[in-house]
């Protein structure tokens, strides 16, 4: 991206522009020593070293100090990058633009959405009592939950007569959830308030709503113990939380998540239990016993709503791409559905009423199509969309005409428009606009590339037009291949300054994730998890072959199960990247479960407590016990990490970063910053993603010899 005020260089310019010689900290970097115990577990026979065990309790003082003196030499090494200001300023600049989330109509009448100025920390939340109405009002400002917006609007859910709102709010990105109660008419704040909830929103029925929470954790403790046995209460308006009652628990099972919800159309509630399979079983109330509908988490299942003592079910059983059933309230067990739209080509992945229609989201090689369905389950038509992108949805059975979505793509920041069932036609309500790019400069494209064993992988290729393949095209390789999610055409200002410097951002959709059904996350699961890093090799090696790069200029990132992608790939393969961007990595397979919810990603990785054989598969590619220390170079590598983040514990990228720097890989820096008052990375304040992507963006370029222009 271009950090001047000439924003049109064509890749040949840039290139001419590089500074090569800027790379000025290429000398081994010092690293300060790691608290370390030389400790060695033994499971199920195998040797295994896990010599900065110490590195684990995050609160201690050795710790603490070791992140003190790291922090001190990221900090020092990313000053002295001497175009580091001006990417931040320039990023500022692309992400300046007016931003406006799905509008939505509450059960009070009044029309919802969120809006963001441009570098607000926090989107605002608005109403106004008409869809086209110029009058507005704010809603709830998140920006005034805290001075340096890390207090973040997780959620937001209105009582079904409208009279109150209970909202859901994250503290420095933390998992840990407090829920607070409004009076929707005056925003008057009232008394009650829940703390030490987890993975919650507040599912209302009567007088009250019921919500999910873990018992309140040991002091010290908050965000690295292992949470157990998750409770659904209820919680009645107007009483403390002490006398919030017990609706739903398991204690045979501390492992298991447990949420409620409350039909829309016929108040029905329905208890989903997952946490240690793909999916999750499901139960209904009737007459105050929870009776199982679905009694294995082998498949997944969700309630779209009841009608007519008719229960709309989403469902991969019996359909890897998922299938709409129903079933009978009165016998609401599975083997008693009934198929009403069945599995097709694409992956279903949302079902919701219109009044008496049916939308069904469905997504065909990572992008989204919409069709419409009668209530009795016959097809009647498609909606028609402005591209090749991913959609956002809403619609309401109780308000038939009020239809709207959100479109973005890669080259397409989301627009939202006004859906008419009766013409098919679309109405634009919002357009964005990126101040000084013109996004028809660069262009998508999706390439099929062929894995290790033969699979073919799709992968999104976005780049400026005009781009020649010379070999010398610096690539951005995104993947995360994991958890059945699916990684769909997507816009971001950040990746719009990646764009205007000639870079390639390419996406690949890894085995693991949800774009082919069930059968494709699978495949890259447990003892398939190599399947996946296959993947990505596979991805850089056509990046390769096809002449758009070279391993000099290829930089690889991912997040959470990507950052574990990160990892293992450059274990297995150092000599195909120059850098390397681990974020908030699971690095740790032999102890992943033993912290927070760590032992939900069993059904995904397999535990080193299985077995022989899958402790031994995860030792072979766990990208801690997996370093080089022969001297064989590798990329210059960027982890990182947030002091708040209780999803994928700091210990992980501690210990990974401590294991690198102390291990013979070669000079190229092998940094870890550690940011404070962060989590995992929902609810970022915009202040600090612009501060993080400044520094990988600064310490990419540096380590590809590029000076952006």
């Amino acid at each position: 991206m271009s950090i001047s005020r000439n924003l049109g260089y064509s890749l040949m310019t840039t290139m001419a522009l590089a500074t090569f010689g800027s790379c000025s900290q290429s000398k081994q970097l010092s690293y300060p020593a790691a608290p370390s115990d030389g400790t060695v577990d033994t499971i199920f026979g195998m040797t295994v070293p896990d010599n900065y065990r110490p590195l684990e309790n995050d609160t201690a003082a050795e710790t603490l100090k070791w992140v003190e003196a790291e922090n001190a030499v990221t900090n020092a090494y990313l000053s002295k990058i001497p175009f580091r200001s001006k990417i931040n300023s320039r990023l500022t600049e692309l992400n300046n633009y007016m931003k406006r989330g799905l509008t939505y109509r509450e059960n009070d009448g009044m029309f919802y959405f969120y809006e963001n100025d441009g570098l607000q920390n926090q989107s605002i939340l608005y109403r106004k009592p008409t869809l086209d109405s110029t009058e507005r009002e704010v809603f709830l400002d998140p920006n005034k939950l805290s001075d340096d917006g890390t207090v973040a609007l997780t959620g937001v859910f209105q009582s079904k007569d409208g009279k109150y709102t209970a909202y859901t709010i994250s503290r420095s990105g933390s998992d840990w959830t407090e829920i607070y109660v409004m009076d929707t008419k005056t925003k008057e704040l009232l008394p009650d308030h829940i703390k030490w909830a987890k993975f919650t929103g507040a599912a209302w029925d009567g007088d009250g709503f019921y919500y999910s929470a873990y018992p309140t954790p040991e002091a010290g403790k908050e965000f690295s113990n292992a949470n157990q046995n998750h409770l659904v209460y209820y919680h009645k308006i107007g009483t403390p939380q002490s006398e919030d009652t017990v609706a739903f628990s398991d204690p045979a099972h501390p492992f298991h998540f447990h949420s409620a919800d409350v039909a829309e159309s016929q108040p029905t509630v329905f208890i989903s239990v997952g946490g240690q399979g793909v999916g999750n079983e499901l139960k209904v109330r009737k007459n105050g016993a929870w009776v199982t509908m679905a009694p294995t988490q082998e498949y997944s299942n969700g309630v779209i709503d009841v009608i007519d003592n008719k229960i709309y079910i989403l469902t991969s059983y019996g359909a890897p791409k998922n299938r709409l059933m129903v079933a009978d309230l009165a016998n609401p067990s599975i083997e008693n559905w009934k198929e009403l739209v069945p599995e097709a080509e694409g992956v279903l992945t949302g079902a919701q009423f219109a009044g008496d229609k049916l939308f069904l989201t469905y997504e065909k090689d990572a992008a989204n199509q919409i069709a419409i369905y009668s209530i009795d389950g016959k097809k009647e038509g498609d909606m028609k969309l402005p591209g090749y992108g991913s959609v956002g949805l809403y619609t309401e059975r109780k308000y038939p005409e009020d239809i709207y979505y959100t479109f973005t793509s890669f080259t397409s920041p989301a627009a939202q428009y006004a859906y008419d069932i009766k013409t098919g036609e679309s109405r634009m309500l919002f357009q964005p606009e990126v101040k000084g790019v013109n996004l028809d400069d660069y262009v998508t494209e999706q390439v099929f590339y062929t894995s290790a064993d033969g699979t073919k992988v799709p992968m999104f290729l976005t780049y400026k037009k005009g781009l020649e393949r010379n070999g010398k095209n610096p690539v951005y390789l995104y993947g995360y291949g994991g958890f059945n999610v699916s990684l769909t055409p997507g816009f971001s200002p950040n990746r719009l300054f990646l764009l205007e410097n000639g870079v390639i951002y390419a996406q690949a959709n890894l085995r693991g994730g949800s774009e082919y059904g069930e059968a494709w996350h699978e495949a890259g699961t447990k003892m398939n998890k190599l399947n996946v890093f296959n993947d990505f090799i596979g991805a850089a090696e056509y990046l390769i072959d096809e002449g758009w790069t070279s391993p000099n200029y290829l930089t690889i990132e991912g997040g959470s199960n990507g950052g574990l992608l990160v990892g293992a790939t450059v274990n297995l393969r150092p000599d195909l990247f120059k850098v390397a961007i681990p974020r908030v990595g699971v690095m740790d397979m032999m102890r992943y479960h033993l912290f927070t919810i760590g032992w939900n990603w069993a059904s995904d990785y397999g535990t080193s407590a299985d077995s022989p054989e899958m402790a031994k598969y995860l030792f072979e590619y766990s990208p801690i016990h997996n370093i080089k220390n022969d001297g064989t170079p590798y990329p210059a590598i960027l982890v990182t990490t947030a002091d708040h983040d209780d999803r994928v514990v700091p210990a992980h990228s501690f210990k990974y970063a401590a294991t690198l720097q102390a291990s013979d890989t070669g000079d190229a820096p092998k940094l870890i910053r550690i940011d404070s008052k962060a989590g995992h990375g929902a609810g970022k304040p915009i202040a600090k993603v612009l501060e993080e992507y400044t520094d990988m963006y600064s310490f990419m370029f540096e380590n590809l010899g590029i000076e952006p222009k």
